[in-house]
């Protein structure tokens, strides 16, 4: 699968949420929302100014990224599903802190 966003649009794969809370019970999948957050596999070139000169965009791939609720547009490639996501529909970047990369 070979897939370019365009503009400042990106490719990004949903990461699945825990299925169990903290005190211990777990969530049916029916009951469980989507998740809103993912892993970004590609980016576009960025957005144009008037000008059209290009915005450089601030996600890059292997970020990972939460986005709003209802943003992005479903796809299904080979029997995976994706979400393309405009920049703007993403909320932030979620970083590693220092203690979690040395664990890793």
């Amino acid at each position: 699968m070979n897939i370019r966003p365009l503009g400042d649009r990106l490719l990004v794969e949903r990461l699945e949420e825990d299925t169990k809370t903290a005190g211990g019970i777990i969530i049916p999948d029916t009951a469980k929302e989507k998740p809103q957050k993912a892993k970004v596999l590609a980016v576009g070139e960025g957005a144009r100014d008037e000008s059209g000169k290009r915005i450089p965009m601030d996600v890059k791939v292997g970020d990972t990224v939460l986005f709003t609720k209802w943003g992005g547009s479903e796809i299904k490639v080979e029997g995976k599903e994706f979400l393309v996501l405009k920049e703007s529909d993403v909320i932030g970047i979620i970083e590693e802190t220092a203690s979690k990369k040395k664990a890793a």
